[in-house]
Order: C-alpha cells, then sequence, then structure tokens
C-alpha cells in the first residue's frame, strides 16, 4: 500500500485479504473452486433456481454453467429436478446443506463478521454500512 492511505482504508485491505484466504482455504478442504462455491452459494439463497438465472447471476455462458452443474451433480453437491408446467426447464436444488459442516466452513469468515458486528453499538455499524455502500457505488460506477 502507498503512503496516505486512510486507517479505514488499509483496515478493509486486510479485512478483504483475510476474507479471501479463509474462503480459499474453505474452498481447498471441500475440494471446490471459487465459481463452484459462487454457484453453491447462489442456489442456497435461491432454491430452484433455473439455469439460465444461474447463468446471470455468475456471468458465465450457457455451456459453462451446464458444465458446472452436470460436475456439481456427478459430486452429489446439486440435484436437478423438472418443471412439472413445462419439461423442458429445469430447477436446481442443493443436496448439501451449507449450515451444517464441513460446507458451514465457506461461510464461517461472515458468520464471525456477523458475530462481532452484533457487539457493536447499532450508530457504529450504521456508519460503517453508510461508507462501505458508498465507497462500492462509486468503485462500480468508476469501473
Amino acid at each position: 500500500m502507498t503512503v496516505g492511505l486512510s486507517a479505514l482504508t488499509l483496515a478493509l485491505a486486510d479485512f478483504v485479504e483475510v476474507q479471501a484466504e479463509s474462503l480459499a482455504a474453505a474452498r481447498k478442504s471441500l475440494g471446490v473452486s471459487e465459481l463452484e462455491s459462487r454457484a453453491l452459494f447462489q442456489i442456497a439463497a435461491e432454491p430452484g433456481i433455473r439455469p439460465s438465472q444461474l447463468r446471470e447471476h455468475l456471468g458465465v455462458t450457457s455451456a459453462g454453467v451446464t458444465t458446472l452443474v452436470d460436475r456439481l451433480v456427478q459430486r452429489g453437491l446439486l440435484r436437478r429436478e423438472l418443471d412439472d408446467q413445462d419439461r423442458r426447464v429445469n430447477h436446481i436444488f442443493l443436496e448439501v446443506d451449507l449450515e451444517e459442516e464441513p460446507w458451514s466452513a465457506l461461510a464461517r469468515f461472515w458468520l464471525d463478521v456477523d458475530a462481532a458486528v452484533r457487539d457493536e453499538p447499532s450508530t457504529a455499524v450504521d456508519t460503517v454500512v453508510d461508507v462501505l455502500r458508498r465507497v462500492t457505488e462509486r468503485a462500480r460506477h468508476a469501473a
């Protein structure tokens, strides 16, 4: 890092580094890639998601999402179900529980963050949330 960065900026850089290390270690122990872990989290958030929706979220091609889902189905991490109304459509569901070991390792860092945040005064948390949202928006528009 360069001289002149704020304490908040340096703390955020450390936070991001530790978060990345934590998630990388969890993915390695579970044998899943970064893209696979993102897919698992999205499917957990939207059980029954369609492949086209997952493709949009992950930013991959149709063939890419098909390959990804096929691989995770073969490993027993996902299942497909045909749509009752349209047999050409399938929905994707998790076969593992991301809240149970060993899969909870993927979210352990964020659970620890939530626990630490609960101990802080709400005004302090609100201030940090506001700053992070502004920084994120600014970075989004700069890209």
